[in-house]
């Protein structure tokens, strides 16, 4: 493993650099030698080692404990032998560690104690520094020696997905309130996208300075969106999350959940990898995000409950189309689900799944 200078927030940072990673060599466009594998919340609540070590630890607790995040992003990498690890993190992550007065209620999600709904709001949203994220940047010192030779995925929240959070007060099924201010007041909410897309910027940029591998923006509720919409009040503001980290040279990765209809103009934004979730094949998925970028995906979680023939039925078939998006001009594929491993998910199935995908 080498490391290798790449420029990110105006100074070097020593970066490693690992030829052979198949996750890496298909986001770049290059032969992998073997179908990288990996999936969103491979770290977390479906594995029971995860259970035990955050016994009477709160999640957010947790996400500001180097040694605990170390170990969590660990796990699924120890037991399944995937191709990358995703830092263990939450999306608020940034916006609690700024000041905002946030909790992540179990079996709720964030929720914000006083909602954003004026320009005042906006006005009072406390920017984030690299220091108040200094445990996530030690917890990536940590992994880069932990993990020898696998890559470090460092993500972030996208500004809508964050902007919801914060307009709702919490999770929304319809997002009511965010798409009334957004439509009411469309500057109040071009400036509090605004003040997001610099947290997220900060927080990536933290990340990078410290030397993960590559990035992915979740825009988890984009999907919620009209493409009118997404172009107009959401677009912006994700290219410029994009362009910001451009110079790290590392890739990057955009995944929304239900955003068939919006995949060509999320790749737009910059990234180098589109994630689709279950509801578009991915050799269509290919024709709206146009040749040139990676595909990740897509698996639905819900197959890994139904059984092991049914389950390879389906990775074969996700295979099969992801070969046909190549030959139509996609520059990689990358392995994952169409969203996040379930909590009551067998583990044992997700290791089966990493077996069968690396011998297709």
């Amino acid at each position: 493993m080498n490391t290798t200078s790449a420029p990110a927030s105006g100074h070097d940072v020593a970066r490693r650099t690992l030829p052979d990673a198949p996750f890496l060599a298909a986001a770049t466009g290059r032969t992998p030698s073997r179908r990288p594998v990996w999936f969103m919340r491979q770290a977390g609540r479906s594995l029971p080692e995860y259970r035990k070590l955050r016994e009477g630890t709160s999640m957010l607790a947790s996400c500001f404990d180097p040694e605990m995040v170390c170990e969590i992003t660990m796990q699924p990498v120890r037991r399944h032998g995937v191709d990358a690890a995703i830092l263990f993190s939450d999306i608020v992550v940034p916006l609690k560690a700024a000041g905002i007065d946030l909790e992540i209620v179990a079996g709720t999600g964030p929720v914000v104690a006083e909602p954003v709904r004026s320009v005042a709001d906006v006005r009072a949203l406390p920017a984030l520094s690299p220091d108040q994220v200094r445990p996530v940047a030690d917890a990536i010192g940590l992994l880069l020696t932990a993990l020898g030779d696998t890559p470090l995925i460092g993500f972030a929240g996208a500004p809508f997905t964050l902007a919801s959070y914060l307009v709702e007060g919490g999770p929304s099924r319809n997002h009511e309130r965010t798409k009334a201010l957004m439509h009411s007041d469309p500057e109040t909410w071009h400036a509090l996208l605004g003040s997001l897309a610099d947290t997220t910027i900060t927080f990536l940029t933290a990340q990078l300075d410290a030397g993960v591998d590559a990035v992915q923006l979740f825009d988890s509720w984009a999907g919620a969106l009209s493409l009118a919409e997404y172009r107009e009040f959401v677009l912006p503001h994700s290219t410029r999350v994009f362009d910001a980290v451009a110079a790290a040279g590392v890739p990057r990765i955009h995944f929304g959940v239900g955003t068939g209809e919006l995949l060509g103009a999320m790749g737009e934004a910059g990234a180098d990898v589109v994630g689709v979730d279950w509801r578009i094949p991915l050799d269509v998925a290919a024709t709206r995000v146009g040749p040139g970028k990676g595909l990740q995906g897509n698996l639905d979680p819900a197959v890994l409950f139904a059984g092991p023939d049914a389950v390879r039925r389906q990775v074969e078939r996700i295979v099969g189309e992801a070969d046909r998006a190549l030959a139509a001009g996609a520059t990689g594929h990358i392995f994952n689900l169409g969203h996040g491993v379930l909590p009551a998910t067998d583990p044992d199935v997700v290791t089966s799944v990493v077996e069968l995908v690396h011998s297709l």
